[in-house]
């Protein structure tokens, strides 16, 4: 006879009499094992018996699984079956598992057996029960209610509420094995395969739990330590890294939950992340919230939670409370110490990386695993300390020596492993401050290091250069130590010495006081910083540098203040020998014969071919010029000296676009005023010229000044411009035979006998004399040039012949018409040279403007600059304040004459072939004898032209010749033309 250690015939009376006094607690009872079955604990068979049987072990519990006779049976070992757990069993909505640390808390996850048998049972060393369908149907065939509901669910009953007592024992060493009948449509192999994933899970979430075996195959769990659980299997070992937390839950946090529910004050917490075999976490992309087996909360973080979490009854989601919220924030809480745990490297691989949250869990997790982790100190610092994202900061480039320099300049700088490009993701969930080459370079400015730790950051950041080429204009402003112990901001003015070189350029000036001029420590030049724009300090880039310069430019004022400038002197002339002179050299400061300093181009050498030809008071103790020192001068080359300004013979000074006069030369702004008006809409010139000191040559030394001049090439070229200052200054200021060279006359130049003097034999050639402004044809150059020549027209001394006065009149004309010469500029002469070369009042002159007014003028009172088609009458007129001719003209022609068009006048046309002039249109009135009326009565007179423009002719050569020759503008021709008037063949001209 079967034995009921268990009580079931009281526990099914009790049932079936609760079924009989109300059918309505039949139809729950089926609904609810109903909704377990094909809800709540649907595929979830294993998991449920796993967590039984770690509830039984307490710990180091096994878990047997096999297949008989199409029976599943699952063995467990720890506690046997007791009364409580039978009637727990039987219970569809309590449990003995009310407090501890059991698993399960509602007692009904044994529905999970539903899934795959209708007559589950289990035995144990303390006896067996088992249910049934079938049982249960014919249990209530007599009960007119529930046989009522059963037929209207198609028979199917409650099969978790009547218990019965069985025979049988678990297998030797197991204290309970749970049997069950799998139904027809249960396949026994595919539920072993579905048993196989799930192991290791279960292993690692229930540790009570040591082994689970499905026939020959055996899954173990082994905390190697007590952050290290492995899982091996019989195919492979899974290793986890966990962190395990507990507390208890208060009184504000449990409220909101059911009874039973608050009794479990205790919270557990675990978190887990698989590692491969060297270590490397494995960030998990998709799992489930474990509690501590596994529900139905999607969470998309790295790692795995294994939480005590209330959960609604099918323990598939979490039970929304107080105390849901604070297991899920101390879960949060503590996830920083689970990545600790992790190598340095690997702990960014446990940050959440962005995207939408699988769930509202999942949301609640990632928010407050992120922020926690924002504060926490765990990412490894460049120092080795672990630092706390929000106060962290990460190098842009993967520059382990870099980080090495900087972990003691920037706070929280992290190791320079996180750099690279896998770590910027998680970094900038993080919101890690990123260092690029601008946040180095404010970090290091102002910074206090000796040279050699300053090129070994160049050095660092070399890598940094050469991965961006952007950082580069960021590094430029990068700060360098200076020779003079001073460290400066900013590459780009740098100069950097060269040590190989003997002597090292930058050497030279390493000890002088040059305020702006930058060297770079000899320890601390790094290929980097020319890359940047600082400059190898040769000798021309030294000299090309603004400071060197302005020190140059000061030497003399500071030398008056009490500086030795000497060195400095000394510096700039090895520099000098070995590149090549800048302008601005010639005011180095250098010592002169008395003592003192001055400009280098205020010095002559000792030998200078200049000594002899100045003015003594121009050389000397503050005179314009000095001597430079001997023994310095022997120390040196002359040629280099002379590169610097040091004079030796004239220096000639040019100036590329300037703007003004400048004022260091002698009546400078005089010859520019005269230059402008002469050709405004060329001026400034392109280039200044001048040759120095001209103003300083003695009076008595001029023919030697000028042998000198004219025998350097380059002064000799600057002598060529007629118009440049220094052939300007020359002609009117420098001194031949007592006069200025343009007072002079070349002796071969005749043209000019009469105005100007041949000049006296002064020992110099002609061609210097030329250069030297003296003249050797008629020009007028200036305003003086118009005075002097008017002066000397009006001289009646002189015997001027009368070409050369026409052409003198002329060459004045020109200047006054061309704008050279500006009429209102001058005093208008009181006498005039007239065409018949006497020297006349100009109070009785006119200027001829119309040639057939000479026929009634007086030779001797006419001013005239050559054929009236030849020049500008008005300008000479308006020179010397004349009249002109034709405005004295009151005169008219007496009688009439024949008027004839040219056309018809005998041998015009033929004249005017021979000639190859143009016959003119219009007419001549022709005359025997042609008369004008004057205030002193007529005069004859062979052409006229009258105030209505009628030209009036004689009938013979003299006055057709010139009345044809102004009707066809050939004026010229007139002689030619009398001449075939008066003999119209071709052998006219030939004679």
């Amino acid at each position: 006879m079967t034995t009921d250690p268990f009580g079931t015939a009281a526990l099914r009376a009790d049932v079936l009499r609760s079924w009989r006094d109300s059918p309505t607690r039949f139809r729950e009872d089926a609904n609810a094992e109903e909704d377990l079955r094909l809800g709540g604990y649907r595929d979830r068979l294993l998991v449920e018996l796993a967590q039984n049987a770690a509830d039984a072990a307490g710990s180091g519990g096994a878990l047997h699984v096999s297949v008989a006779d199409r029976e599943l049976r699952v063995a467990n070992t720890g506690a046997p079956l007791t009364p409580e757990g039978v009637t727990g069993l039987a219970s569809l909505r309590a449990s003995t598992k009310r407090t501890g640390a059991s698993v399960g808390r509602f007692g009904v996850g044994f529905a999970a057996v539903l899934a795959v048998s209708d007559a589950p049972r289990l035995v144990s060393t303390t006896g067996g029960v088992g249910f049934s369908a079938s049982r249960t149907q014919a249990e209530i065939a007599d009960l007119a209610g529930p046989a009522r509901e059963a037929e209207a669910r198609g028979g199917a009953v409650p099969v978790l509420r009547l218990p019965w007592p069985v025979e049988g024992a678990p297998p030797e060493g197991f204290a309970t094995e749970v049997r069950l009948p799998l139904r027809a449509d249960v396949d026994p192999d595919e539920l072993l395969a579905s048993f196989t994933d799930q192991i290791p899970g279960l292993l690692l979430a229930l540790p009570a739990l040591r082994e689970i075996r499905i026939d020959d195959r055996t899954w173990r769990r082994a905390d190697e330590s007590a952050d290290q659980v492995v899982v091996h299997g019989p195919v492979r070992s899974d290793r986890w890294l966990v962190h395990r937390e507990s507390g208890s839950l208060g009184a504000e946090e449990l409220a909101g939950l059911a009874t039973e529910a608050r009794e479990a004050t205790a919270w557990r917490i675990c978190w887990a992340v698989p590692l491969d075999d060297d270590g490397t976490p494995i960030a998990l992309a998709e799992d489930v919230l474990h509690a501590p087996t596994p529900t139905e909360e999607r969470v998309s973080l790295p790692a795995r939670l294994l939480a005590d979490v209330p959960l609604e009854p099918d323990r598939r989601r979490i039970a929304t409370s107080g105390a849901a919220e604070a297991v899920l924030r101390r879960a949060a809480e503590h996830y920083p110490e689970l990545v600790r745990k992790l190598a340095p490297r690997h702990r960014p691989a446990l940050v959440p990386l962005p995207g939408f949250p699988l769930s509202d869990v999942d949301e609640v997790l990632r928010r407050g695993v992120t922020d926690r982790l924002r504060v926490a100190a765990w990412l490894p610092g460049a120092d080795g300390e672990a630092v706390a994202p929000v106060s962290a900061s990460v190098l842009d480039h993967v520059a382990p020596e870099l980080a090495r320099l900087l972990r003691e300049v920037i706070p929280g700088l992290l190791d320079a492993e996180l750099s690279e490009p896998g770590y910027r993701r998680p970094l900038h969930v993080l919101e890690v401050a990123r260092v690029g080459a601008a946040e180095v370079v404010e970090a290091v400015s102002g910074l206090d290091r000796p040279p050699e730790w300053w090129r070994e950051l160049y050095e660092a950041l070399a890598v940094v250069d050469a991965a961006d080429p952007t950082a580069r204009e960021d590094l430029t402003a990068l700060p360098v130590p200076l020779v003079d112990g001073r460290t400066v901001s900013g590459v780009r003015d740098v100069l950097l010495g060269d040590r190989d070189a003997d002597p090292d350029p930058a050497a030279l000036l390493a000890d002088l006081d040059i305020s702006g001029l930058r060297i770079a420590h000899p320890d601390a030049v790094h290929p980097l910083l020319e890359k940047l724009g600082a400059h190898r300090a040769g000798p021309a880039e030294l000299l090309d540098a603004p400071p060197l310069a302005e020190a140059v430019r000061t030497s003399v004022s500071d030398a008056r203040a009490g500086m030795d400038v000497l060195p400095l002197a000394e510096a700039v002339l090895r520099l000098v020998e070995r590149d090549r002179p800048r302008d601005w050299l010639g005011a180095l400061g250098l010592p002169d014969r008395d003592g003192d300093v001055r400009r280098a181009d205020e010095l002559l050498l000792p030998d200078a071919a200049l000594l002899d030809l100045l003015d003594p008071v121009n050389l000397g103790e503050d005179a314009a010029l000095a001597v430079l020192d001997d023994d310095f001068a022997r120390r040196w080359p002359a040629g280099l000296l002379r590169s610097l300004g040091v004079l030796d013979g004239f220096a000639v000074h040019t100036e590329e676009d300037p703007t003004e006069p400048d004022d260091d030369f002698a009546d400078v702004r005089e010859w520019w005023s005269e230059q402008e008006s002469a050709q405004p809409d060329h001026w400034p010139p392109p280039v200044f010229t001048a040759i120095r000191d001209l103003d300083l040559v003695a009076d008595d030394a001029w023919p030697r000044a000028l042998r000198l001049l004219v025998g350097e090439p380059e002064t000799a070229h600057a002598l060529r411009d007629p118009r440049g200052y220094p052939a300007w200054w020359i002609a009117r200021y420098a001194v031949l035979a007592g006069a200025a060279p343009r007072a002079w006359r070349l002796p071969g130049a005749e043209g000019l006998a009469g105005l100007y003097d041949p000049v006296p034999d002064v020992g110099v050639d002609e061609s210097a004399l030329r250069l030297a402004g003296i003249r050797a044809e008629l020009r007028v150059l200036d305003v003086d040039d118009a005075a002097d020549l008017l002066e000397r027209l009006g001289d009646p001394e002189r015997a001027v012949r009368p070409g050369t006065a026409l052409r003198a009149h002329e060459a004045l004309a020109e200047a006054v018409a061309c704008g050279v010469v500006d009429p209102t500029a001058i005093d208008p002469p009181e006498q005039v040279r007239s065409v018949s070369g006497a020297v006349v009042s100009t109070s009785n002159a006119v200027v001829l403007d119309e040639p057939w007014m000479l026929g009634v003028l007086d030779a001797p009172l006419v001013v005239a600059g050559g054929s009236p088609d030849g020049f500008d009458a008005e300008a000479l007129a308006e020179l010397l304040d004349l009249p002109l001719a034709s405005e004295e003209n009151t005169m008219r022609v007496a009688g009439r004459g024949e008027q004839r068009p040219w056309t018809e006048v005998a041998r015009v046309a033929t004249a005017c072939e021979l000639l190859g002039v143009a016959l003119p249109g219009g007419a001549v009135d022709l005359h025997d004898e042609l008369h004008v009326s004057t205030a002193e009565g007529q005069r004859r007179v062979h052409w006229w032209v009258d105030t209505t423009g009628t030209l009036h002719a004689e009938r013979n050569p003299d006055g057709l010749s010139r009345a044809l020759a102004w009707s066809a503008g050939e004026w010229g021709e007139r002689f030619a033309l009398a001449a075939l008037l008066a003999d119209p063949e071709a052998t006219t001209l030939l004679r």
